[in-house]
Order: structure tokens, then sequence, then C-alpha cells
């Protein structure tokens, strides 16, 4: 699965702006993680 490990690459270096991402909008937050289980099924 090349795909999972494109995730984790990209998911490295948006980690500090997540942080803030978290700060200013917690609910977009809550909205990707759905997203990110929906594709998982």
């Amino acid at each position: 699965m090349p795909a999972k490990k494109k995730a984790a690459k990209k998911r490295k270096p948006a980690k500090r702006r997540k942080v803030a991402k978290r700060k200013a909008a917690p609910k977009r937050r809550k909205a990707a993680k759905r997203r990110k289980v929906a594709k998982r099924k």
C-alpha cells in the first residue's frame, strides 16, 4: 500500500501547522477525521 506511505509522509511536515489549525478551527479537524474514517471503509 504505497498510498498509505504517501499519506504518512505528507502528515509529518504538516504536524506543526495542524496544531495552529486546531486552535483556530477544532470543528474542521473533526470533519477531516470523519472523512478519513469514511475513506478507510
